[in-house]
């Protein structure tokens, strides 16, 4: 990968490194970002570009350390940026949150347990309509019943225990489900109760309803075992968008 052949002087101490796969994040991508810069100054910031239209990548060069590039979908830009990193932790963000104020030290706390392997944060959706509270809230009891975790929830893990899994599989849907799972069976699991905010846009864009109930849907069929190309397609009729990278119909798309 790109500029990823030498660690730079100044991030080699640095033992976290923060890796945003991105798409056409325009519109918001330097605020998120400068936060993330605020409240996670000691930590290396990788951003993975999936083929942005938009200017994202020029918006991006200056708010992290490293911009690099791979195709389009989310298991196969995280795992480009992980193997471009130097930290000793890796943690996951999507680019449409904000990190609480003390993220960095919850990881390390929690990671101070040799038991941990890794962990994820709750997330909060700053509305107070009532089906983001099943998001939110019910969905995240929901999740512990069913052993189950989302990436918007901030994975975040040993360098150790992400090359013991070998990653994000590359999969049409659930790639992060399906690291979780694979995360449980290597250790204890961290829960953050600090909240990242993740951004109600893309409720907004699909329908509030529509989005909450084809999501529970699809994770209830997961449960099941049902089969992820079958997943995938309820997900490509129901919510996905043209410029979704998780969209199943692109060539190289998770």
């Amino acid at each position: 990968m790109p500029n990823a052949q030498k660690k730079p002087a100044n991030i080699r101490s640095r033992q976290i490194s923060i890796i945003v796969p991105v798409l056409n994040e325009a519109a918001s991508i330097e605020r998120f970002l400068r936060c993330l810069r605020e409240r996670a100054d000691d930590a290396e910031v990788i951003v993975v570009d999936g083929g942005s239209s938009d200017g994202t990548v020029d918006l991006t060069r200056n708010h992290c350390d490293r911009c690099l590039h791979a195709p389009r979908g989310r298991a196969v830009q995280m795992n480009a940026g992980a193997h471009a990193a130097f930290g000793d932790t890796f943690w996951f963000l999507h680019a449409d949150c904000e990190v609480p104020a003390d993220c960095v030290q919850k990881i390390s706390d929690a990671l101070r347990h040799p038991q941990i392997v890794g962990g994820f944060f709750r997330i909060r959706i700053p509305n107070k309509h009532v089906v983001y509270r099943l998001t939110d809230s019910f969905a995240h009891y929901a999740g512990l019943l069913l052993c189950m975790r989302f990436g918007d929830h901030g994975f975040f893990c040993r360098r150790t225990a992400f090359e013991k899994i070998g990653g994000f599989p590359e999969v049409a849907l659930m790639e992060d489900a399906e690291f979780f799972r694979e995360l449980r069976r290597l250790g204890r699991i961290a829960i953050i109760a600090s909240r990242l905010v993740s951004s109600p846009r893309r409720y907004q864009e699909i329908g509030r309803w529509r989005l909450t109930l084809t999501y529970g849907l699809i994770a209830s069929l997961y449960f099941l075992r049902i089969p992820i190309p079958v997943l995938a397609a309820i997900y490509r009729q129901t919510c996905a968008l043209p410029n979704d990278s998780r969209h199943p119909t692109v060539e190289n798309a998770k």
